[in-house]
C-alpha cells in the first residue's frame, strides 16, 4: 500500500518538474559579421518565458564570443526533431 501511495504522489507532481526545456535562438559575432540559429537546453527555472530563457542563454553564448539577438521560442523535447536540421552544428552546442 505504501508503494502505491508513493507512486500516486510522484504522479501528482507537475509534469513540468520532469519535462525537458529548450529554446531556439539567433546570435551574432562581429568583425567579421557571423550569424547563427541554434537550439539550447535550459534549466527548469528558465522555462517560464522567452525573457527568462534569454537571461539563461545570453551568458552561455557570451562565454563563446556570441551575442544573443533574440530567443525565438521555448519548447519541450517534442520540438527538437523539427529544429535540428535548421540548427545544424549549433544544435545543443551550448
Amino acid at each position: 500500500m505504501k508503494k502505491l501511495l508513493y507512486i500516486i504522489a510522484l504522479c501528482s507532481i507537475g509534469q513540468s518538474a520532469f519535462a525537458e526545456c529548450y529554446a531556439d535562438y539567433k546570435a551574432k559575432k562581429d568583425d567579421p559579421l557571423k550569424l547563427h540559429y541554434g537550439v539550447i537546453e535550459l534549466p527548469d527555472n528558465a522555462c517560464q518565458s522567452q525573457q527568462t530563457a534569454a537571461q539563461a542563454v545570453a551568458p552561455r553564448l557570451a562565454d563563446n564570443g556570441w551575442t544573443l539577438l533574440n530567443v525565438v521560442g521555448v519548447f519541450d523535447a517534442s520540438g527538437l526533431a523539427e529544429r535540428k536540421p535548421s540548427a545544424g552544428k549549433f544544435f545543443l552546442r551550448y
